[in-house]
């Protein structure tokens, strides 16, 4: 277990030291906003992202094993938000025909079509491996109304918030209706999660699920991740698109903040940060997301508690973060791969995940090696081979995009 562990949270800190700078202590990063500064945040957002989904296969939560990972996630995934949230409003402010094309360059090339070559790479897998599905399962999963692919959930929820910003941004004059509107529809998507759950419980009879082998007697459409928002997972991180747009909208206000008592300001966001993450944890714990599962109906109350002070979570995290990036930047080959490769990686991480099982369970359950080395091998392959799938996701999109521009334009 110990080797284990430091081997792999040595190849984290190697990540994050490599290219690792320092503004000084008298100067600050003013440019911890930019395009090549961001793409180098979500290129570490998304390395750190693999090693979220791994820590939580239950062997490494028995052996514990990089469980620093295990309830990061969702301000891993915050990033991702925030910069798609910030972008949006300053490219908006910038360019006045930013809506020319918008759609067709942001939500189509940029998520729908990476979306459904996901769908197809992951047919195929499954295709290979024999996985049986009945007709109208199948038609659905290609089709994109359920999930072929469990990661894939996030695409889907930026292409309504990309078309949100769009409808409202194109049509309404008043910037605070606006805002108002698209933290109104990402409040009420975690709401709807709050009374939808995490599977289809009003498909059957009450607390149908708390059955003996409830789920394997259960049609397809009933399981858990195949309906839209079903899971905490599609909403706790959202919040972050409209952070962004607030930095956008105040940036150089909010620059200026920090910089009055800096050193103050950066303890005190961070305690708050602390302090939320544990309220968060605590809530998760005493309540929980998964309520259904207690015995005493859905739950709705507990998970709107966990679902709020997720929220404070997550914003506090976000103001933490900007405060830490005023000081300190990070680019290296492995962030600026990932930046590029960011989505790809993502999401094809559940393939190899699934693929490299067997070195982690036996008969459906985990097992250990001396040392745990099958652990510890079974994370590297999954980072490594999470790479090269995104890597030739990616050009696949590429090649699709670059033919539909390219149509476009001889029209």
């Amino acid at each position: 277990m110990i080797i284990s562990n430091i081997v792999l949270y040595a190849i984290v800190i190697a990540v994050f030291v490599g290219g690792l700078r320092f503004a000084g202590f008298k100067k600050y990063n003013d440019n911890l906003m930019s395009l090549e500064s961001t793409k180098n945040l979500r290129g570490l957002a998304a390395f750190l992202i693999l090693f979220h989904h791994i820590s939580q296969e239950q062997p490494f939560i028995d052996a514990s094993i990089i469980q620093i990972f295990r309830n990061l996630g969702p301000v891993f995934v915050a990033i991702f938000f925030f910069c798609s949230g910030y972008g949006l409003v300053k490219n908006f402010d910038r360019k006045p025909s930013y809506f020319d094309g918008f759609v067709k360059k942001r939500v189509v090339m940029g998520l729908i079509v990476p979306f459904y070559v996901n769908v197809l790479l992951y047919g195929l897998y499954y295709l290979i491996v024999g996985a049986k599905y009945e007709p109208l399962e199948l038609i659905t999963k290609l089709c994109g109304i359920t999930l072929m692919n469990g990661f894939a959930w996030f695409p889907i929820v930026l292409t309504i918030l990309y078309i949100s910003f769009y409808m409202m941004f194109k049509h309404v004059k008043s910037s605070k209706k606006c805002y108002a509107v698209i933290l109104l529809i990402i409040l009420s998507q975690g709401i709807f999660f709050c009374f939808w759950g995490h599977f289809a419980w009003w498909a059957g009879k009450s607390n149908w699920w708390m059955a003996p082998r409830a789920f394997e007697n259960a049609a397809w459409w009933m399981q858990r991740k195949v309906l839209w928002f079903s899971g905490e997972w599609w909403v706790n991180s959202s919040i972050a698109f409209y952070v962004g747009m607030i930095f956008a909208r105040s940036d150089e206000k909010i620059l200026a903040w920090y910089k009055k008592k800096y050193v103050l300001k950066l303890l005190v966001t961070m305690a708050i940060c602390v302090l939320c993450y544990f309220l968060a944890m605590g809530s998760q714990g005493m309540a929980g997301y998964w309520s259904e599962f207690s015995g005493k109906g859905l739950g709705i109350v507990n998970k709107l508690v966990c679902y709020g002070f997720q929220l404070l979570q997550i914003v506090s995290f976000l103001f933490a973060l900007y405060a830490v990036r005023l000081k300190v930047s990070i680019s290296n080959p492995v962030t600026r791969f990932f930046g590029k490769y960011s989505l790809h990686t993502y999401m094809m991480n559940l393939l190899p995940i699934s693929l490299f099982g067997f070195l982690i369970y036996r008969n459906g359950r985990g097992y250990f090696e001396l040392y745990n080395w099958n652990l510890m091998l079974y994370a590297v392959l999954v980072v490594v081979v999470s790479v090269v799938l995104g890597f030739i996701e990616g050009k696949i999109c590429d090649l699709i995009t670059g033919k539909f521009s390219k149509s476009i334009v001889n029209k």
